[in-house]
């Protein structure tokens, strides 16, 4: 049976595909890493994970988390990152400046490409980096 949670891609194909279309996948993708964090770490009530959710998967928070991955990425993940930042987008959701969203762009991109190769150990590496960063600009 075919496995439709990670879908394998040949390495032509992955280069192929469009940095948009990373960008959609790593939109899912870091959308699961921040629920599953959140319900792992107790926060139990619907709205209060709705509206925690929403703060940590905007653009601008995305744009920061990018931030603070940069210095950990090797240099084909920044191709990618480079990618994400310069694809065509046609319309900024309000709350966010063209710059947050170029970032938040690029962030899902990197998420979604790492994803699809199955690299889910740099993936959770990453996320967990990104945590511990915004929890300790938080205290």
């Amino acid at each position: 049976m075919r496995d439709y949670f990670q879908p394998e891609l040949t390495p032509d194909q992955l280069r192929a595909m469009s940095s948009l279309a990373l960008a959609h996948m790593g939109d899912c993708v870091y959308e699961i890493l921040v629920r599953g964090w959140l319900c792992a770490g107790g926060l139990e009530v619907n709205g209060n994970l709705h509206r925690e959710t929403v703060q940590r998967v905007k653009a601008p928070a995305q744009a920061l988390a990018l931030d603070g991955i940069l210095p950990l990425l090797d240099e084909q993940e920044l191709g990618v990152v480079h990618r994400g930042r310069n694809a065509n987008i046609h319309m900024i959701p309000k709350g966010a400046s063209r710059g947050e969203y170029r970032k938040a762009t690029a962030l899902e991109a990197l998420f979604g490409w790492l994803y699809l190769q199955r690299r889910t150990e740099r993936l959770n590496a990453l996320f967990d980096h990104i945590i511990r960063t915004q929890e300790a600009g938080e205290n």
